[in-house]
This record gives C-alpha cells, structure tokens and sequence, in this order.
C-alpha cells in the first residue's frame, strides 16, 4: 500500500478510545486507517443485557463503517494485527502491512482467568458479543434441559447458576439471572419451577463492589438478597468444570458458570516489546505516549497510568476522554504545536444496576439507590447509546420489560 502525503495515524481497535480519537481527527490534516478484527462497535456496558435476554445484539452494536463513514479522511479496515515493527514504523496485520506516522493503541482488555485459563469453556466471560450470546444460549437451555429431565440431582444442577466476581458486571449479572428465573420464566414451563432456582454470587473478597463506597455496596448486596441471590464472599474459587465450581470453603454442583472476576490486556506491550503492569497494561507517559516511542500511544484499558496517586479506572468514559485527547493532541502535533498538556482524567462517577427496580449510583457529590438509582443508570445509558433509533428502541425495550416482566430476546441461538 503506497503512503499518501498526509500524516497517517493508525488505530488499532473501534472501542470507545479508538472511535473517539478517529473522531477527534475529523478536521485534521491526516489520513486515519482505523483497523479492527470485529466489523462492529460494541456497548460493552450493556452486554449483561444480551447474555439475559433483554436485548438483542443489534441494538447494542453497530457497523465501525458506517459510524464513520461522514468522517471523509477515515478508512476502516477488517484486519488482526498480528506485530508491530516500532523500528520501521510498521504494523503487520494478517491481510496487510501498515506504515505509521502516528499509532494509537486501542486494544482493550478480556477475561483473565488469573492463569487457570482451562477454566474458560466452563466460566465463559462477557466481553463481546459473541460473549454474550453464548451465555444466553447456556442459560436458557439449562431451563430446557431441566425441563426434560427426570434426575433430580441433574435439575438442580441445571438450576443452579453461579456468578463468579462480585464486581459490577457480576451483580448485574446475578440480579439479571435472577429476574429472568423469578419473573419472566415463572410461568413458562410445566415440569419446572424457575422460581426454584438457585442464584448464587461468588466473590473472593470480604464485600462486593470494592470500588465502591462500603455504604453503597452493603446495600447491592442486601438487595441482591432480597431477589434471591445468594451472596458468598470470601470464596476464592480454586477451580471450575463441567459441574461446578470449587472455592477454598465448599463445592458448588452448578450448569452454568459465568465469569466476572478479572481482565487482562490485549497482547499490545508485547508487539512493542516494553514495560506493563501485571495485567498487561502498558506503561503509558502523562501524554499516553509509550515510554521511549513519541509517536505511539496507548489509550483505554490498555494503559496503565496513575493520577494523585489513583490509577485511572479501565471504564468506558476514561476510554473516551483518552481517544479525544490523543486525537487532538496528534491534530495539534501535525500542526506544529508540541506544548500540549498532560491528559487529565474526569471522574464522572460510577452506576452498577441490580435487577429492574434498583441500582446504586455513586458521583461525586451525590449518591443514590433504589429506583430512583434505576432511573438515573436507565438515562445515563440510553444517553450513551450510538443514534437515536437505537436509544428509542432500548428505552421501548426496557419500558415494556420493566411493565411485564418479559424479556424480548430470548432466543437459543448459538
């Protein structure tokens, strides 16, 4: 591929830094090659949603393409990067090969399995879509297949389902399963109870939510429990299977497992060969520059940075103002300006929810709970959500389950 006489700035990943630092280099005197190996951007938040049958996956993502398809100086391509060559200024993908001027990291993050990673097919985790769908599939065919049975012992296997990592994505999760038990399933069967299910919440700490205040997370957990959920902390699971799951206290006979309990990066420090975290992060300068690497950055969960002595949380909104930043600091480069400040982290807050009625919300100046919660995470959501076709048809599609308990997209499908 020739090189035009623009600057080109590669992006590798359409998460939420990536498209936001594309974005950012609109009006940019650059070429901007986006490069991904999925075809769609994807509301990580909202997963949880697709894998409980709530929503289905198209109203969650949309095509990168189309996105950015007003954006005259952006070029999308479906491509896996496989290296980086830092020295040649080259990133090789398994369909072509891509010389820089500027490269921005945006790779993300998936499960991390704290090197048990033969716990994967058992304990499948939610970060993609493909995530979410297999979850769903599991869950509603442990439903079915409990339906069949005439074990006893196998039916309580199969209705028992356990949430492993009590942080936000675990309790939504818990809470989502145990709606869709409780409430939407209730009548649906003849030979079953969903009702009778066993929801239980595993976490190897001494409380939930640890980044949140103890107050707040002291109430998910009392409202978890008023749903059903069984709430376990301080069980550190020390190994998971076909049926079950082992903690250092106990044995778990259970169908379905889900894991929520940790992330690791993207194999990006090792493409450019320099320092990261023990999650893979790399070790990111205050302008997001690779140490040693002026023209590369890294972005999103993909860096590790610390500000006052807290490191910036691996959340959507710090993702974003990252690829904004970034975008407008290499617009600003091309330019002739290199004075620019250090990236500055805002802290807006952070929302988990915990079944249809409840959430907890904690800003920094306000908290809330319960309903009110709810309808504060529910705005908040829908607000980010790309296009307004997609933001109506998510708040219908929560009105309508919120009014009839129904969840829309309960369908078996991988």
């Amino acid at each position: 591929m020739g090189r035009m006489s623009l600057p080109r700035v590669v992006i590798v990943g359409a998460g939420f830094g990536g498209l936001e630092a594309a974005r950012a280099l609109a009006n940019a005197p650059v070429e901007v090659i986006v490069v991904d190996q999925q075809n769609h951007h994807c509301f990580q938040p909202l997963l949880y949603e697709v894998a409980t049958a709530a929503l289905s996956p198209a109203e969650i993502a949309w095509p990168i393409r189309a996105l950015l398809r007003r954006q005259k100086n952006a070029l999308v391509m479906l491509a896996r990067v496989d290296a980086i060559d830092t020295a040649g200024r080259i990133v090789n993908t398994d369909s072509v090969t891509l010389p820089y001027d500027f490269l921005v990291l945006a790779t993300g993050a998936t499960h991390s399995y704290f090197g048990h990673d033969a716990w994967e097919p058992f304990a499948p985790g939610l970060k993609r879509i493909e995530d979410a769908t297999k979850i769903r599939a599991r869950i509603l065919m442990a439903f079915e297949r409990a339906e069949l049975t005439e074990d006893a012992a196998m039916r309580s296997r199969l209705l028992t389902f356990v949430v492993i990592g009590g942080g936000p994505t675990g309790v939504e999760m818990a809470g989502a399963i145990a709606e869709v038990a409780r409430e939407t399933l209730r009548s649906d069967f003849r030979r079953i109870d969903p009702r009778q299910s066993r929801i239980i919440l595993l976490e190897a700490a001494g409380r939930l939510l640890a980044s949140f205040p103890e107050s707040l997370a002291r109430y998910a957990e009392r409202t978890l429990r008023a749903m059903g959920v069984e709430v376990m902390t301080s069980n550190l699971v020390t190994a998971c299977d076909g049926q079950g799951v082992t903690t250092d206290s106990q044995r778990i006979e259970a169908s379905t497992l889900i894991w929520a309990a940790g992330v690791i990066s993207s194999p990006a420090a090792d493409w450019l060969g320099v320092a990261h975290d023990r999650v893979g992060r790399i070790l990111v300068n205050p302008d997001l520059t690779v140490d040693g690497l002026k023209d590369v950055f890294a972005i999103g969960d993909l860096a590790a940075l610390t500000e006052r002595g807290r490191p910036v949380p691996g959340v959507a909104p710090a993702a974003k103002q990252m690829g904004r930043y970034v975008g407008r600091r290499i617009a600003a480069v091309v330019r002739g300006d290199t004075s620019g400040a250090p990236f500055v982290y805002r802290h807006f807050g952070e929302l988990a929810t915990i079944g249809r009625r409840s959430a907890i919300v904690n800003l920094p100046y306000l908290r809330l709970t319960g309903p009110i919660g709810w309808l504060f995470w529910s705005v908040a959501h829908i607000y980010f959500l790309i296009g307004a076709r997609n933001r109506a048809i998510v708040a219908f599609s929560w009105l309508w389950s919120y009014l009839t308990f129904q969840r829309g997209a309960r369908l078996i499908s991988s």
